[in-house]
């Protein structure tokens, strides 16, 4: 009798939104297609669906919990789970989940290993160690060399352990050629665009280190007075966030030329209607997925010059670079975008995409965290 396939298991907190709860889908149905079976645990939410959708099977625990009794038991839960179904690795994307998946790997002997997303505040005594758990697995995917050098600085990781696998983007939802114009007008009536203005968009939740402020005071600066700012994201219960933006385009006399869009279920559309595409965040981005989605749809982005967004965008060639918190510097940037000629736009548009294409493709993305799954499950045999 052959022996079942490879269970890989991947724990989160939830999955409702968001660029973790994506990949997480996204390399799901890559281990199903490739043979694997496929196990997702979670505290579920809106996208849990997705996951069967994807040839994998979804387990509901109360994974985003940071209660300590409750991670307990999520580990003892876990451990049952790889006994009943021969699970041979345990990947945590987040820390909660992973210190109850590192204590049922140790105690079933599973692999276990993380993905490093972000760089994780210590604004606590003891948060260091709290956060050390996503540097502990046996191999440590970073989804950026940003984040590698981070990791390893910050918990002494050996470099051995760490592979670098950027987060990716399908290139398929996000190409130009498959938008079609109903798409583009309809979310251009949703937005209340004016006809012939241009249109600057900045997707992110409304959060203040996405650097929205800085966008509206950059509008304010820009000699192209009709522009108009597009913030695409949800306030997801930062209100007063958004009346504080909403205040502060009222001080600066460019109420009229902004846009607070909410969520967004057309992104590509959303992306192919702006005439720039910007990435102001103050904090860097452990990747910045808007920074390729913008480039795989050939757009102008302009990004602040950390994180991920040094490392996805060649300055003047695939994109723009400007200083964190420099409103005066986007606004000239934001100008000198707008005024490029359409010979001009359509050859960035070409590098862009071709850059992404390259680099930067859901495709590779999974392809190379199969191939870290293909690389423990050696090692576990060995």
């Amino acid at each position: 009798m052959s022996s079942p396939a490879p269970a890989i298991l991947q724990v989160l907190p939830a999955l409702d939104t968001g660029g973790v709860e994506r990949g997480t889908i996204e390399v799901t149905a890559a281990l199903a297609a490739a043979g694997f079976r496929a196990f997702v645990a979670s505290a579920g939410g809106r996208l849990t669906g997705e996951i069967a959708r994807a040839g994998g099977t979804h387990v509901q625990l109360p994974l985003a919990s940071k209660d300590p009794l409750v991670m307990w038991r999520n580990a003892g839960k876990l451990a049952d789970l790889v006994h009943a179904e021969g699970i041979a690795v345990l990947h945590a994307r987040s820390r909660a989940p992973a210190w109850s998946a590192r204590l049922a790997a140790r105690r079933t002997g599973a692999a276990f290993m993380t993905t490093y997303h972000g760089t994780y505040n210590e604004g606590f005594p003891g948060k260091r160690a709290y956060n050390a758990v996503m540097a502990s697995g046996v191999r440590v995917i970073a989804i950026s060399h940003f984040i590698a050098r981070h990791l390893i600085a910050r918990h002494g990781t050996d470099p051995a352990r760490v592979r670098v696998i950027p987060r990716g983007v399908d290139p398929l939802r996000f190409d130009p050629a498959m938008v079609q114009g109903d798409r583009m007008r309809r979310l251009a009536e949703a937005w209340r665009l004016p006809d012939g203005a241009p249109i600057v968009v900045l997707p992110g939740r409304l959060t203040r280190w996405k650097g929205q402020a800085v966008l509206i005071e950059a509008l304010a600066l820009m000699q192209q007075r009709d522009a108009v700012a597009v913030l695409v994201g949800d306030a997801q219960g930062r209100e007063g966030y958004r009346d504080e933006l909403l205040s502060l385009a009222q001080a600066r006399g460019v109420a009229e030329r902004i846009r607070l869009a909410g969520d967004c279920a057309d992104i590509p559309a959303g992306l192919m209607l702006a005439d720039a595409v910007v990435s102001a965040s103050t904090d860097p981005e452990a990747f910045g997925r808007v920074v390729v989605e913008g480039q795989a749809m050939g757009r102008p982005v302009v990004a602040t010059n950390h994180g991920g967004a040094a490392e996805t965008v060649e300055d003047g060639v695939t994109g723009w670079l400007v200083p964190p918190g420099d409103a005066q510097a986007l606004a000239a940037r934001l100008d000198a975008v707008l005024a490029l000629g359409a010979e001009e736009r359509a050859a960035l548009a070409e590098r862009s995409r071709a850059s992404v294409l390259a680099r930067y493709t859901t495709p590779l993305m999974c392809a190379a965290t199969l191939d870290v799954y293909r690389e423990v499950l050696a090692g576990e045999a060995a």
